[in-house]
Formats: C-alpha cells, sequence, structure tokens
C-alpha cells in the first residue's frame, strides 16, 4: 500500500516538491555557511519525494546550534517551502481521491520551517534511534 500511495504522490506533487527541495539546496550550498543548510534541504527533497512509510523524529542531542540553525533557515528558505507546501495541499484537497496527499503536505509544513534537529525513520521503528 506504501508504494501505490508512494507512486501517486510522486505523480501529483512529489516530484515538484523535489525539484523545489533540490533547487533551495542548490542555492544554499553557494556559501560554504550554507552547506549545511544544504545538505538539510537535500535530505527533506528526499523524504518529500518519497513520504509514506517514513516518519520524522526529533533528536534530543542537537542543543543550541540546531535552534539557531533552525531560525536561519526559516529566513532563507524554510518559509518558501512551506508555502510550496500549503499551496500543493490546497490544490489537492479539492478533490476526494487527493484529500490524503493534501494532508500529506500540511504534515511536511513543520518540517519545511524547522528541518535541523530532525531524523527521518521508518514509520515502523520511529523509536529505532534510542530517543
Amino acid at each position: 500500500m506504501k508504494t501505490i500511495l508512494n507512486v501517486i504522490w510522486l505523480v501529483l506533487s512529489g516530484f515538484w516538491l523535489f525539484i523545489a527541495y533540490l533547487a533551495a539546496g542548490l542555492l544554499l550550498c553557494i556559501t560554504i555557511i550554507g552547506i549545511p543548510f544544504g545538505i538539510a534541504a537535500f535530505r527533506i527533497g528526499v523524504y518529500a519525494l518519497w513520504p509514506f512509510g517514513y516518519t520524522t523524529i526529533e533528536r534530543r542531542d542537537v542543543g543550541a546550534p540546531s535552534c539557531v540553525g533552525n531560525v536561519l533557515w526559516l529566513l532563507l528558505a524554510g518559509w518558501w517551502l512551506a508555502l510550496g507546501h500549503i499551496a500543493t495541499g490546497l490544490v489537492l484537497c479539492v478533490t476526494i481521491i487527493g484529500i490524503p496527499f493534501g494532508i500529506a503536505n500540511f504534515k511536511l509544513i513543520p518540517v519545511s520551517l524547522f528541518p535541523l534537529g530532525r531524523e527521518i525513520v521508518p514509520t515502523d521503528q520511529p523509536f529505532a534511534q534510542g530517543w
């Protein structure tokens, strides 16, 4: 079932969201300071490409640098990507078949706003890392 949902997701919005995250990651990697943010964008882009069967968990060991990084991320790229998720989610919620995919888009908004300090794990092992 996850595969079917992921394929439909890929066609409806996943590919375009992945392209948006890829573009944001490439722009952020232009400077040395932006490389960690670019890597976060690539990681979330892969998650946005194939989201069903995975979830995010908050890492408890990251500390203050992650908080500062999330504020910078929010200003540089986060709110643009969140607007993309909102727009795509609203368009997908127009049809009954698209409602689950619209809801999945809305669930990606917190990750797109504050990606640092989060880890993407399979849904059947959300506590596999011992957090």
